[in-house]
């Protein structure tokens, strides 16, 4: 489990494919820190660490699930990803509980200056059964975009806006989304729950 809290951006060294997977090895400051089988969240994707050859990098593995439905597909070295490491049990909750099991991706449709913050607003694909199982957005819910923990605001049926902060914007890989990028999203776990028990309650 993890909180949406990015730690930092890790950068992608190298991309090889393996059958239908493929083996992504990135570099970040807590290189040392990790372990094999060790849970870290990559653009919100929760993957396991497979290797760590000892020179500052680590490996994990992207299954095709994964690269179907999210943004990890899409991305090649030199790319930065948003990293976190699963959350401590006995650590305040500053963001909101994030699975790290992507919902879909949404795109960039536009990025408006709010003096000296940034509102970005993103649109998704709507399917009217996958918000009944609760993949949608509420007015000042929360969403984790790219991993990171954000509050909804002008949410409507396929769409919503995050107001990103300077220090948001610098330490994620907010800072290279442009109108027209992909990013992940997980919606609220909680809103999930709620939308079964009502699904089940009516039947």
């Amino acid at each position: 489990m993890f909180s949406g809290i990015v730690e930092e951006t890790a950068f992608v060294k190298s991309i090889v494919k393996d059958n239908g997977n493929v083996n992504i090895t990135l570099s970040c400051s807590f290189v040392d820190e990790l372990k094999i089988d060790q849970s870290v969240s990559h653009n919100g994707v929760c993957l396991t660490v497979v290797s760590i050859p000892g020179d500052g990098t680590y490996t994990v593995t992207a299954i095709a699930e994964t690269l179907s439905r999210s943004n990890l597909g899409l991305i090649k070295p030199g790319d930065a990803v948003n990293v976190e490491r699963s959350m401590l049990m006995n650590g305040r909750l500053d963001g909101h509980i994030v699975q790290g099991h992507v919902d879909q991706t949404a795109k960039c449709t536009h990025i408006e200056d709010a003096d000296g913050s940034r509102y970005f607003t993103f649109q998704y694909s709507f399917d009217k059964v996958l918000a009944a199982k609760g993949y949608f957005t509420v007015e000042k819910g929360s969403v984790t975009v790219n991993g990171v923990s954000l509050t909804v605001c002008d949410s409507t049926i396929d769409s919503f806006r995050v107001a990103i902060i300077p220090y948001t914007f610098e330490h994620t890989n907010f800072r290279d989304i442009k109108v027209g990028s992909v990013v992940n999203l997980e919606f609220d776990i909680i809103g999930k729950y709620l939308s079964r028990m009502m699904e089940i309650n009516g039947k």
